[in-house]
């Protein structure tokens, strides 16, 4: 592949613009990082392992999850197992971004791919939608970024968060959701494969509640990605 002929203005793939564009991932995680630590501190987390868990664990559900077995004094193996599970999902974002740093050795996209998140990878495929490879530095800085700021708003919610005993009565529960729904929809406009989105995003969403009638809501999510990804792949074949 001829790099040369795709290189970014500097401007635009420096560490400091994939920072400004993690900023509507920094309001989200602000808020819900915030109740996380509200959460993890009212299940008998103290500040430092609040922080250990928030800078080595580094995932939303993962942590919440962590919190709520904790709680119940659940054994170590069963919340490891449950939050590898659930961040199963991980590997198949980590392969969707990858032929975007072929470009890098080995070492460098494990790097890459350690700090990747269900945002930071929602604003990095919006940011690839018209790109055949994307900037080191420009990844960096958007996965940096949020990871000091989930660790910040965890360590803020840890402190504070004894004033708060219901975090999902500000709708602080629903921010990383809502954050995430905005960064689709950009990115399906900025697509302009309308048709094709819309059709991936249904059968994803019907897959997602049949499979959950009969399994647990974090494999609905893994079957409906591939089952979903494959429907995208066969209609987009079939234009």
């Amino acid at each position: 592949m001829n790099i040369s002929q795709n290189v970014l203005p500097q401007e635009e793939s420096s560490f400091f613009a994939g920072a400004r564009d993690c900023l509507p991932t920094v309001l989200g995680y602000l808020s819900i990082g915030f109740a996380a630590g509200v959460v993890e501190k009212t299940a008998g987390l103290s500040i430092v392992e609040i922080g250990l868990i928030s800078l080595l664990l580094y995932a939303g559900s993962g942590q919440f999850i962590a919190a709520a077995m904790i709680g119940a004094n659940s054994p170590a193996l069963a919340i490891i197992f449950t939050i590898f599970f659930i961040n199963l999902r991980h590997l198949l974002m980590s392969a969707a971004i990858s032929p975007y740093f072929r470009h890098l050795t080995p070492f460098k996209n494990i790097l890459i791919g350690s700090l990747l998140t269900d945002e930071t990878f929602g604003v990095a495929m919006n940011e690839a939608a018209s790109k055949k490879w994307l900037s080191e530095k420009w990844m960096y800085g958007l996965n940096v970024t949020a990871y000091l700021n989930w660790f910040l708003a965890n360590i803020a919610g840890a402190f504070f968060g004894a004033w708060i005993s219901s975090p999902e009565k500000f709708g602080l529960d629903f921010a990383l959701p809502g954050m995430f729904i905005g960064l689709l929809v950009l990115q399906m406009v900025s697509r302009r494969k309308l048709l094709r989105d819309v059709i991936v995003a249904l059968s994803a969403v019907a897959i997602v509640v049949g499979v959950s009638l009969v399994a647990s809501g974090s494999v609905g999510v893994i079957v409906a990605t591939i089952i979903a990804s494959t429907i995208g792949m066969a209609v987009e074949k079939w234009k």
